[in-house]
């Protein structure tokens, strides 16, 4: 676990810059990473909070929507965090989620997990559908050949029956 030992922040602020080999973190069912990623962010110590502040950077590896092939992402991450004591997520019931919520979150036995800070990164990071591609092709919904290789052999006009209607709209202007 990649973790910063908050025993060892003395000072009100202080500075981590810390750059990790795409092995250190655990592998991601959705992106792989390509290439180092460097962390770093400024520490801002409130008795048992803290506030980090800074930025992860990286290329991540994942596959196009459309077409399935890998492409490269860069990714440049900017975060504003916030972390309390486990113990004060006590849980009060329910309550309407303020702007506050969404930048905090709960540390352990004095330490916060940056592997999950980086992961929850990456994540706000990915494109709803990436691409590799704006323009795209995608794969031919028949034989599933990458259409940006080139053309396939099916039949263009595949034999859907509920496409008939609009076929015979098209053919009658």
């Amino acid at each position: 676990m990649l973790s910063l030992d908050l025993n060892k922040i003395r000072t009100a602020q202080e500075r981590f810059e810390q750059v990790y080999a795409p092995g250190r973190l655990p592998a991601e069912e959705d992106f792989r990473l390509a290439a180092p990623v460097s962390l770093a962010f400024d520490i801002f110590k409130d008795q048992e909070q803290f506030r980090l502040v800074g930025r992860v950077q990286t290329t991540l590896e994942l596959p196009c929507s459309r077409c399935l092939e890998s492409f490269m992402l860069p990714v440049e991450q900017t975060f504003d965090l916030r972390y309390q004591p486990h113990a004060r997520n006590t849980g009060e019931g329910e309550r309407e989620i303020e702007e506050d919520d969404l930048t905090t979150a709960f540390y352990e036995d004095d330490e916060i997990d940056l592997g999950q800070l980086m992961r929850e990164q990456f994540y706000l990071a990915l494109p709803m559908k990436p691409l590799c591609a704006d323009d795209c092709k995608g794969l031919c919904p028949l034989c599933g050949t990458n259409l940006n290789g080139g053309a396939c052999r099916c039949k263009r006009e595949w034999d859907d029956p509920r496409m008939a209607t609009l076929r015979g709209l098209k053919h009658s202007d």
